[in-house]
């Protein structure tokens, strides 16, 4: 298997064959935890507008989501994994937008196979590449508009934690979750005076292999909707 690293929302359209579609704080962090309250299906788009065109047309679907890391007016939920925790999905579809995470699995059209990337999800969907993809793209997003190292260090480290995985080794855990704990989005977590980020959604995110489905995405009459696969 090749394993190729990418960074940044503008590598999305370039991407072939497997690409995991790496977003940990929070939006792919906040779909694993959407599946564990029972969502049946999960539709990512790109702007709120769209997402309430779809509740339109899925009146029983939940709207969960953020604009700049903030809870968007008129959502059910904002993209807090700790909250979605709470939240009784069970048969429902959830509308997921965010300004990374989504955006990357809307942009990456040239992909074969879209799965979405977290530490909860991160075991048994490099258990499920490893045994039938021939080339996997590990893309780590960061911010929408961000570049250079600093930017998204705790997608980094889960495209790390993958890439061992695949290659067979045992990653350094400990050390993944530090990376992720110090980036400049796990310190907002703990910030008390920032509201629309808490320690509980860090947590969340530091679930290593906590559910045992992986999240592959698949474009269904132009919309990308994700369900849990198992291995």
């Amino acid at each position: 298997m090749k394993v190729e690293r990418k960074r940044g929302l503008v590598e999305a359209p370039h991407v072939k064959d497997d690409v995991v579609v790496i977003d940990v704080l929070r939006a792919f962090t906040t779909a694993a935890f959407a599946f564990g309250s029972g969502a049946s299906e999960i539709v990512l788009v790109s702007t709120p507008e769209e997402a309430f065109e779809l509740k339109k047309r899925f009146p029983r679907a939940k709207l969960a989501g953020e604009v700049a890391g903030r809870p968007i007016d008129g959502f059910d939920y904002g993209n807090s994994p700790a909250a979605i925790a709470r939240a009784n999905l069970k048969g429902r579809t959830l509308i997921l937008r965010s300004s990374s995470g989504t955006q990357g699995v809307v942009q990456a059209v040239n992909a074969e196979r879209v799965w979405l990337g977290s530490l909860p999800v991160a075991g048994v969907t490099c258990e499920l590449l490893a045994a039938k993809a021939k080339h996997v793209t590990l893309l780590a997003l960061g911010s929408p508009h961000g570049s250079g190292e600093l930017d998204g260090p705790e997608d980094d480290a889960c495209g790390d934690l993958m890439e061992q995985l695949l290659a067979g080794r045992t990653p350094d855990l400990a050390l993944i979750k530090e990376k992720i704990q110090n980036s400049p989005a796990g310190k907002r977590a703990m910030d008390p005076a920032v509201d629309w980020i808490s320690a509980e959604d860090l947590e969340c995110a530091l679930d290593y292999d906590f559910f045992g489905f992986a999240m592959l995405v698949k474009r269904e009459k132009g919309l990308c909707i994700a369900h849990p696969v198992g291995p």
